[in-house]
């Protein structure tokens, strides 16, 4: 039974007063089952905020659109308070506690994906939240709740009628929230839009990449990231990732083309990507970009936090590095043919430019 790769775009599940959360699901998009991955997004309105909660998934978060506010606790630790903006990755390990708040007119988006082969279902995240109407003190009894945080039946009554929101509140009143520090930014943010270029190539594209070098925390999540920009009409190389990792990846703006080639040389995906998409790479099959004419920048998670790929073009492929005769014999070509080949794409690596 062959797999569906295609693209899909997330759908709401819960949310009203305050902002949305969508998530992709794994009866649409399979290979987030097989590759035991989750994907989601929360939409935060204007004083929108996002309840406490920890999930049973690491993830990396990514501020797709907007400004506003991370408080995070990992375990055993203070709160961190960090403002976070467009651009910003989060690694956010098993067990730490995570709450967000849009204070601006504007709408908050973040992008969620991360390793379930922990979670209670794979391909989904499951969220545990501390209060709200299907936090953790509605399902305690008022003896056990009395008794562990040593209150009166009628505060416990007090907490628990009051909180009537599901996962997302919308704030009214005067409640200030705790002020974002700069100190705690550090080692737990980077803002991939403004960060050091890994790949810089004129006319062709950009990259970002997240690894345990400029973002220490991805290594407890087991996961590295990268945010790729591509210039209008420029192709990124044909390649793969060799050391058995799946590449997840949300399209952020733009659209293009998209070619997987898989088992037996055969393409397996052929199609369409724009802004909103999501689509996975199986383990070493070879994908292939080509953007439209305004650009296309897409976010991607790959299943290892220092991934290292093989690319197929370019002057860093593999092709580049095997024998001319190796190469005669593989093609069935006479050494003319060999030299022609060779000779094309010596100065070009990774991404390539639209043709003249």
């Amino acid at each position: 039974m062959e797999i569906g790769l295609s693209p899909q775009l997330a759908k709401k599940v819960y949310g009203d007063n305050g902002g949305s959360y969508y998530s992709w699901s794994p009866s649409e998009l399979p290979m987030l089952r097989e590759g035991n991955i989750g994907a989601a997004k929360l939409a935060l309105e204007k004083n929108g905020f996002a309840l406490p909660r920890y999930s049973d998934s690491s993830k990396v978060a990514y501020v797709l659109q907007g400004s506003g506010i991370a408080g995070i606790v990992l375990p055993e630790s203070e709160e961190k308070v960090v403002a976070i903006k467009k651009g910003d990755a989060l690694a956010l390990p098993f067990g730490v506690v995570t709450w967000w708040y849009n204070k601006e007119e504007s709408e908050l988006v973040i992008l969620f994906l991360g390793d379930t082969s922990k979670a209670h279902k794979a391909g989904e995240f499951t969220d545990f939240f501390l209060t709200g109407s299907n936090g953790i003190f509605t399902g305690f009894s008022t003896e056990f709740v009395g008794r562990a945080w040593d209150l009166e039946e009628k505060d416990v009554k007090t907490l628990v009628g009051k909180q009537s929101g599901k996962g997302i509140v919308k704030l009214e009143g005067n409640i200030n929230l705790p002020q974002p520090k700069e100190e705690h930014r550090k080692g737990m943010v980077l803002n991939c839009e403004e960060a050091p270029l890994d790949v810089d190539i004129k006319n062709g594209g950009r990259v970002v990449v997240l690894n345990t070098k400029n973002l220490p925390l991805v290594g407890e999540v087991g996961l590295g990231a990268d945010l790729v920009r591509l210039d209008g009409k420029a192709m990124c190389s044909p390649g793969f990732s060799c050391d058995s990792a799946l590449q997840v990846t949300y399209i952020v703006r733009g659209s293009g083309r998209v070619q997987v080639v898989g088992v037996d040389g055969r393409r397996v995906l052929e199609t369409t990507i724009k802004a909103g998409n999501l689509f996975i790479v199986p383990r070493f099959f070879v994908v292939s970009k080509i953007a439209d004419p305004d650009g296309m920048a897409w976010f991607s998670i790959i299943t290892t936090p220092n991934p290292v790929f093989t690319h197929l073009a370019g002057s860093s492929s593999v092709w580049k590095a095997l024998s001319p005769t190796v190469l005669q014999a593989a093609f069935n070509v006479d050494a003319g043919v060999e030299q022609h080949f060779r000779s094309k794409r010596t100065a070009d690596a990774i991404f390539f430019s639209p043709p003249n």
